[in-house]
């Protein structure tokens, strides 16, 4: 036996129906099918069969419309009377309603889920069980007080199968039918917003445009009220393109892990990577600056904080170079097109052009925590566009110039390692014992390293890479200062290439001014040439190839390269 309330309420008897005498015993079956098992009050009976206004006669009424409901039933129902009321009970899976909440829980899960096509198909049969309005021909009372509730719940399935089939790409099967629902219930915000969306993935941008103002007029007019979250965002994303289909990538429900290998035997800096450190757990949303001369460690020391902080970071952690391998500056919005890849946003509904891009960028960003790596930076218009605009997610820049920081940023300069900082990293690599053998060429070394990272990776590479050399033999390789630059270089590990990426960027007057000091120099202090000059160059200064002191001085294995460039600014072979 089936018994039906989600639309007129039946009785079925195999495929025979089974007559119910009128609206009042259909209002006591529904009722007590609707209690789910638990008992019913003759008041709250009275109550749906005569309103507020019930007969004397009432129990004796509803005793005589019991007793026909348990004739008509026999065995395949029981209502039994209890001291409380009246109690029904039925197998569940005979009534439509109970269905009913089974399937449409089902099917909110898979949806939950991102299981699209199983939660429009179930939550298409629950959709199935209706037959029109609830209760359609039980007592107004009834229907007034159980009618919207069912209807809510109804609509609620509904408005979850019609998500599921939009990710699924059915928009131009859903555009007539959401057409007419919004009609019917104008005032219904996620009904206009799914419209909103199927129109918009129809190209009818127009109609998707003005069916939100539409929406927002009636609801000024008729509540008083502004479009509510859900509306407000899906309106948003259709001016930024992010309502588009958004098929599976290959970086679907990939948390993106985009740092670099973190630096083997790190050495020095340690007060710089502990105060990136604290400023990423200070949350944030100005970013830090590492700044410093070519091969001072900017870089490792970016990927060594970043890797450090990561943990705090779970939504995953983006890193871009904004320069090529032949030193030309990436397009932005290539790079941002990257990072919202790697983000989840398939690349076939990427939008087109900077600003759209940023806006979804910066909107991605404001319900996650990421951390944001860029490397490299020349110009502020570079960094702009990358910055986060909340505080759940941080940004760490290297440059070679200060001046790319925003206002507010933390700007960390970077200095040479110092002597005893310079033999660690060299006995990191090559080994503490090797150096100790040869005390004197290792501070030779030392000092014509001046304390460059770089410099110094590249000494120690050059050792390991041909173990039967003595220590001295690489320091008489570094002695003359005519060839030291030269020497500076081990498989990608290239000092001269370095240095001559910096000076590239510089603008003719100040490639001039380089090769001049080049040629100007007349003693060594401290790893410097001291440079005599009139006129302050504080360009060169603050991108770190002159270091202010009484005097401004250049690194000196930055004066030995400037000294190999000729008149025209090319290296003297």
């Amino acid at each position: 036996m089936e018994f039906r309330v989600l639309g007129p309420v039946r009785v079925s008897d195999g495929e025979d129906g089974l007559v119910l005498h009128g609206a009042k015993q259909r209002t006591v079956l529904a009722t007590l099918l609707l209690a789910d098992g638990r008992a019913v009050s003759d008041e709250q009976l009275a109550d749906r069969l005569w309103d507020e206004r019930p007969p004397a006669t009432a129990s004796a009424q509803i005793y005589t419309y019991v007793s026909r409901l348990r004739k008509l039933f026999g065995d395949a129902a029981v209502i039994t009377r209890l001291a409380t009321g009246y109690q029904m009970k039925v197998e569940e899976s005979s009534c439509d309603h109970v269905q009913f909440k089974r399937l449409a829980q089902a099917g909110a899960a898979a949806l939950a889920e991102g299981h699209h096509a199983d939660a429009s198909s179930v939550l298409r049969r629950a959709l199935a069980l209706w037959r029109g309005p609830a209760l359609d021909d039980a007592t107004a009372r009834l229907i007034a007080i159980e009618g919207p509730r069912l209807t809510e719940a109804r609509m609620t399935a509904l408005e979850g199968r019609i998500e599921a089939d939009l990710a699924l790409g059915r928009h131009r099967q859903l555009t007539a039918e959401l057409t007419g629902l919004v009609a019917e219930d104008p005032l219904r915000e996620r009904l206009r917003a799914q419209l909103i969306t199927a129109l918009y993935r129809c190209d009818r941008q127009a109609d998707a445009v003005a069916a939100y103002h539409e929406g927002k007029r009636l609801l000024a007019e008729e509540l008083g009220v502004d479009p509510g979250p859900e509306l407000t965002e899906t309106y948003q994303r259709l001016l930024t393109g992010a309502l588009a289909l958004r098929r599976p990538g290959a970086w679907a429900g990939v948390v993106p892990a985009m740092l670099p290998r973190d630096v083997a035997h790190f050495v020095g800096h340690e007060a710089e990577s502990a105060s990136v450190g604290s400023w990423l757990r200070l949350r944030s949303p100005d970013p830090v600056v590492i700044t410093g001369m070519p091969g001072i460690g900017k870089t490792a020391l970016a990927v060594r904080a970043a890797h450090a902080g990561a943990q705090a970071f779970p939504d995953g952690h983006l890193f871009a170079e904004l320069h090529t391998a032949a030193d030309q500056p990436r397009r932005i919005d290539d790079v941002l097109g990257g990072f919202l890849v790697a983000m989840g946003i398939p690349q076939q509904v990427l939008p087109t052009g900077l600003d759209l891009r940023v806006q979804l960028y910066r909107s991605l960003l404001t319900t996650r925590r990421m951390l944001i790596v860029l490397d490299d930076v020349e110009t502020p218009e570079q960094v702009l566009p990358f910055l986060p605009t909340g505080d759940s997610s941080a940004l760490i820049i290297t440059s070679q110039a200060p001046s790319v920081a925003p206002v507010g940023a933390r700007v960390i300069g970077l200095e040479p390692l110092t002597d005893h900082q310079s033999r660690d990293l060299l006995g990191a690599v090559v080994g503490a014992g090797r150096l100790r053998a040869e005390p004197e060429a290792t501070a030779e070394i030392v000092r014509n390293c001046g304390g460059l990272p770089l410099a110094l990776r590249i000494a120690a590479a050059r050792l390991v890479s041909n173990p039967r050399w003595r220590v001295a033999d690489l320091a008489r390789r570094l002695r003359p200062a005519h060839h030291r630059v030269a020497e500076l270089h081990s498989g990608n590990l290239n000092l001269r290439q370095r240095l001559q990426r910096g000076y590239a960027r510089l603008d003719t007057a100040h490639q001039s001014v380089v090769r001049r000091l080049g040629q100007s120099g007349t003693s060594a202090q401290g790893g410097y040439v001291a440079v005599d000059v009139s006129r302050i160059i504080d360009d060169l200064a603050e991108r770190h190839l002159l270091n202010v002191g009484q005097q401004y001085r250049m690194h000196e294995l930055t004066y030995l390269w400037a000294q190999g460039l000729d008149d025209a600014g090319h290296e003297a072979r």
